[in-house]
């Protein structure tokens, strides 16, 4: 009965979607419009202050420490867990400066005001040490900076504020990035949270907004020992039941910003050779058979990510090679986005976030 709810539920949403039309198509490409943006904003924000249920990850030294996320996580405390939290504070940021007259840019604005005060964040940041200094590695750490990129390329005085009162959190973020990229032996080759191919292309676009010239190198150095060698990428063996992330495709997105295209596409060529004869026959279309289940829901996000990769990647590429992976990315984006609102709460707290990612990254 509850799984015939949300499959009722859910084709209400795609009819309210398209009957709005959140989103146009020009020049072969999806935009956002301004009510779809409004509905993307109304996800982050319904679960911006709703502190449980949390999913914690920080490790308490005792019990007497043992309190609500909000006294430790004062700007990061809603949907469900603290990335979360963050990537839907980057949501909002998004839609108040590319749509700034949505029905809830008012609300935004002081959410956003309250959230990131300058003391909340000192708050956040006493928390990065000791036992907990690895929290979050590396997806909420890239996240932040992604939050913190945003900002910075506001030029409006009000979120040039907020980018200052992040600052010591992202300083303390680069610093950490440099010296976990020193210590690491192998790559994370996973579809989830410690992918380190996704975690860099954020960082790398931070980095080189804010021109932090010793994160770039660090993050290039890293990529080419771990990634510049590599062939024949077992993608026939993606995706894993709980990715939001493809492996191949975020390392291949990585190296896409990495290398000039000269030398990029030959690296492809054998990385990923399916990419250049028959890539809709190793990247179907993810299939989630239970949207109230956490972990199978992200098959969702699998489908988001892929289109943004592939899309990537095909700019790196003359046009008739790209031009099969420009449709890929199209369908994978097409299937996913009538799930972003599922009536689930597992899938509802961060989709959005993918979804504005995979139309606006």
């Amino acid at each position: 009965m509850r799984k015939l709810f949300l499959l009722l539920l859910t084709l209400c949403c795609m009819q309210y979607l398209s009957a709005q039309q959140f989103t146009t198509k020009s020049n072969g490409k999806i935009r956002l419009t301004d009510a779809g943006a409004a509905f993307f904003a109304s996800l982050p924000l319904k679960c911006l202050n709703k502190e449980y249920p949390y999913k914690t990850g920080i490790v308490f030294g005792n019990e007497t420490q043992v309190t609500a996320p909000k006294n430790y996580h004062p700007a990061f405390f809603g949907c469900f867990d603290w990335h979360s939290s963050v990537h839907g504070h980057w949501v909002l940021v998004k839609m108040l400066r590319h749509f700034p007259s949505i029905p809830q840019a008012v609300t935004i604005k002081q959410q956003l005001s309250e959230h990131l005060s300058k003391e909340n964040i000192e708050k956040e940041l006493q928390l990065f040490s000791g036992e907990n200094a690895s929290f979050e590695r590396i997806y909420g750490w890239a996240w932040f900076l992604q939050l913190h990129r945003e900002l910075v390329l506001w030029n409006d005085p009000w979120a040039q504020q907020l980018a200052t009162n992040l600052e010591p959190l992202s300083k303390h973020f680069a610093s950490a990035w440099i010296s976990f990229l020193s210590r690491l032996a192998y790559p994370i080759r996973v579809g989830e949270h410690t992918n380190l191919a996704f975690g860099l292309n954020l960082t790398w676009d931070y980095a080189e907004t804010v021109k932090d010239t010793a994160l770039q190198q660090s993050i290039s150095k890293a990529a080419f020992r771990f990634y510049g060698n590599d062939v024949n990428a077992p993608i026939v063996y993606e995706p894993g039941g709980y990715d939001f992330l493809s492996p191949s495709l975020e390392e291949a997105r990585l190296m896409s910003k990495l290398m000039p295209a000269s030398a990029y596409r030959p690296w492809l060529k054998q990385f990923l050779p399916q990419l250049f004869t028959d890539p809709a026959a190793v990247l179907k279309i993810a299939i989630v058979n239970d949207r109230t289940d956490g972990k199978l829901v992200h098959l969702d996000g699998l489908n988001l990510s892929r289109s943004w990769c592939l899309n990537a990647i095909a700019e790196k590429l003359p046009v008739q090679e790209g031009l099969p992976l420009k449709r890929l990315a199209e369908k994978h984006l097409e299937a996913a986005l009538p799930n972003v609102a599922s009536g689930d709460y597992a899938g509802e707290h961060w989709l959005a976030s993918f979804a504005t990612y995979a139309l606006m990254p």
